[in-house]
């Protein structure tokens, strides 16, 4: 995922309280926003085990709903 992009998934996470889904490239795994961080320049999922983790944007790709 490209800057832009990663910022407009997070404002919309934090700021609209929009869960945006998302597939990481590497792992293949779904996961929907809940957060993300300034300091690590990572965007934090809950998978859809309902386990949370911090992805790399770099790692991700949006999905259409």
């Amino acid at each position: 995922m490209k800057e832009l992009q990663h910022t407009d998934v997070c404002q919309r996470t934090v700021r609209k309280e929009e869960r945006v889904k998302l597939r990481n490239v590497k792992t293949g795994e779904m996961g929907l926003t809940f957060g993300c961080t300034t300091e690590g320049q990572t965007i934090q999922v809950e998978l859809e085990s309902g386990e949370l983790d911090s992805w790399d944007p770099a790692d991700c790709e949006e999905v259409a709903s």
